[in-house]
Formats: structure tokens, C-alpha cells, sequence
């Protein structure tokens, strides 16, 4: 990227992902959505493009891009479907983290499946008592020769009971960060069992399940990193997973504004188009000026991400908090530019609104968000 433009290998990149959209997702989302249906055959036919391994090494069958690559594909899949973009980052940074911290036998044993997508992979952090206090969570991991015994649950796990693979925070030691270490758990070892799947307001295209383990014994070679190193790991893949499901926001975002400048064009009232009154040209402008400050920043926090530099973690932090906040922002504005219409299902918008929402929340709350950059700032 140079400093204030795409490459024109982004570009194609970005141009790829959007004609896979519009093909593959876009037509299909308010049926998936409506339906509960998840779409499986569609994120395998993502994977065919690479886009099961964006930032998985080349050494190891991936593509290689970086993390500003990573936010361009998945903004623009979000145009379509925000759920469905926001499952393939998840399943992305599962993917990363066994081949960025794996030794090779595990790299060999998942890698090859995971970036052909012919088995989906969870990351598992979330606990029913641990959420924005990640690193209290509770299930444990106990040596046993060459096994590790694990008994506990994950909760709000994405692909839970669906996905093959589980990428798992477990404790190996002490109570807090050091003690915990990352497991590569799989659907069908003995002990693993799933929850109900979870009524939600949006993101319906991907399921959603508490997942438990009792006593299920994880071999030792399935360890992601050192033990005590989990942690970190996770925190690692939070600052790339924060990026992505920022540009999910801005990519549902984009699609509401563009619903909505198209649908005030056509709407007339008092004898002419709503988008000539200034009240909405301005709550236009607004939108767009807002949705552009807040993708110039992600963009820059994702070259930080992948230049592993210094403040990284804090610009992620920044670029997902203001993604987020003014991704549902604008989709709320653009709902209300519909009017009674845009509270109705035969109109994207209100997709938009309930799939954007748990953005806010996810990936650390944007709450956990603030506590991160304003703890970098009064530390230096």
C-alpha cells in the first residue's frame, strides 16, 4: 500500500472478492438469513480462491497476503453477507494460529484440510464465566503421558457443532495469562459434546453452539506453541480477527449506504426525491464521511499488524472499536432514510441492522477495546 492508495494487486484482490459476492453470496444471503441455512457449499467455493488460508504462509499451501489483503476480501464479502464474511475470519485465524505457533506435526495434520476447507476450524476462547476476562477461563487441560485430559466448555463458539476442528484456550498451570496453553481439539474425540444451537438476533447463515468437553484426551503433538504460551497466541490472533470483523462493518455499511442513496433517489415525497432535501444529503454525507474515517484507519492498523510494529495491538484496538460503532451507525441511518420500509424483511437493511450489532461485542467488546488503547496510552 502506498500511503494513501491501494496497490494494484489489491485492487485485484479486492475486485476478486467482490465478483465472488455478487455471484456466490449476494443473492442467496436473505434466503440463508431467513432460513437459518448454513452455507457450506459457498465457503467451500471461497476456499477454492485461497480464501480459506489469506495469511496462512505459502510454505505451508496458503496464500501468503497480509492483513490489509485480509480486510479487503472480507469487506467485500460482508457486502453480501456480513455472517458469512465474518465465519470464514474466524476459520482464518483458527487456521493462522496453527501455522504461525504449530510444530510441523500438527501443521501437517490440520493445515492441508483446514485451507482447502474441508474441515471448518472454531476458535475457542469465550467461556460462560469468562468473557471480557478472557484469561479467567476455567477449562482444564491435565497431562497424562502423552495426552493432555480436558474437561470444561466453550460458550458462543462460532461453527460449534458444525466445524470439525477446535482451536482451544485451555489451562495447563497457574490461575491467569501464563497458565494457559492452546489445544487443537477435533468434532469427533470422545468427550466432545455441543449445546443447543443459540437463538439469535442476527448472524443466522453460520451456527452457533456451547461446546464441552469431558475428559477428552487430546494428544500432546496437537499443542499450538509452548505450554503457558496460549495466552499470547490468542491475544495475537485477536488483533487480526479484530481487523476482519472490523471490515465486516464497513462492508455492511457500505452496501446500507449504497441501498440507501439508491432508495431516497427513487422515493418522492412532498412532489420530489427524498435525496433532494438537504436533511438527507447531509445525513448522507455524514455516512459516507464517517464510513471513510473509519476504513482509513482500519487500513492503516492492518500494515501495522502485518509490519508487527510496536502499537499494533492499540491501532487494531482503534480500528475495531470505530469500525464497528460507525458500521452500525450508518446501517441504523440508512434504515431510518427507508422509513417503515426498511423495518421490513423484503428490504436488506434490517439483515444489516441485527447482523452488524454483535460486532460491538465480539472479538473483545468495544468497552474492552478502550480499556486496551487508553492502558497503551497512559503507559508511555
Amino acid at each position: 500500500m502506498t500511503q494513501f492508495d491501494l496497490t494494484d494487486d489489491q485492487r485485484e484482490i479486492q475486485e476478486l472478492a467482490r465478483r465472488f459476492t455478487a455471484d456466490a453470496i449476494t443473492p442467496h444471503a436473505a434466503e440463508w438469513d431467513e432460513k437459518h441455512v448454513f452455507p457450506r457449499a459457498t465457503i467451500k467455493a471461497a476456499a477454492e480462491l485461497g480464501f480459506g488460508s489469506i495469511y496462512v504462509s505459502e510454505e505451508s499451501g496458503g496464500i501468503g497476503l497480509g492483513r490489509l489483503e485480509s480486510a479487503l476480501i472480507m469487506e467485500a464479502m460482508a457486502y453480501g453477507c456480513p455472517s458469512t464474511s465474518a465465519f470464514i475470519s474466524i476459520h482464518n485465524m483458527a487456521a493462522w494460529m496453527v501455522d504461525r505457533f504449530g510444530a510441523q506435526a500438527v501443521k501437517d495434520k490440520y493445515l492441508p484440510s483446514l485451507i482447502a476447507m474441508d474441515r471448518l476450524a472454531s476458535y475457542c476462547l469465550t467461556e460462560a464465566g469468562s468473557g471480557s476476562d478472557a484469561a479467567a477461563l476455567k477449562t482444564k487441560a491435565v497431562l497424562d503421558g502423552d495426552h493432555y485430559v480436558v474437561t470444561g466448555s466453550k460458550q458462543f463458539i462460532s461453527g460449534g457443532g458444525e466445524n470439525e476442528v477446535y482451536v482451544v484456550m485451555v489451562r495447563t498451570g497457574e490461575d491467569g495469562p501464563k497458565g494457559i496453553s492452546c489445544l487443537v481439539i477435533e468434532k469427533d474425540m470422545e468427550g466432545v459434546s455441543f449445546g443447543a444451537q443459540e437463538r439469535k438476533l442476527g448472524w443466522h447463515s453460520q451456527p452457533t453452539a456451547q461446546i464441552n468437553f469431558d475428559g477428552v484426551r487430546v494428544p500432546v503433538e496437537n499443542r499450538v506453541g509452548g505450554e503457558g504460551e496460549g495466552f499470547r497466541i490468542a491475544m495475537m490472533g485477536l488483533d487480526g480477527g479484530r481487523l476482519n470483523i472490523g471490515a465486516c462493518s464497513l462492508g455492511g455499511a457500505q452496501r446500507c449506504l449504497d441501498e440507501a442513496i439508491g432508495y431516497t433517489k427513487e422515493r418522492k415525497q412532498f412532489g420530489q426525491a427524498i435525496s433532494d432535501f438537504q436533511n438527507t444529503q447531509f445525513t448522507l454525507a455524514d455516512m459516507e464521511t464517517e464510513l471513510q474515517a473509519a476504513r482509513t484507519l482500519l487500513y492503516a492498523a492492518a500494515v501495522k499488524v502485518t509490519e508487527n510494529a510496536p502499537d499494533k495491538t492499540r491501532f487494531a484496538a482503534m480500528a475495531k472499536r470505530l469500525a464497528t460503532d460507525t458500521g452500525s451507525s450508518v446501517v441504523d441511518r440508512a434504515l431510518q432514510l427507508h422509513g417503515g420500509y426498511g423495518y421490513l424483511m423484503d428490504y436488506p437493511i434490517e439483515r444489516f441492522w441485527r447482523d452488524l450489532r454483535v460486532h460491538s461485542i465480539l472479538e473483545g467488546t468495544n468497552q474492552v477495546m478502550r480499556m486496551i488503547i487508553g492502558r497503551e496510552l497512559v503507559r508511555q
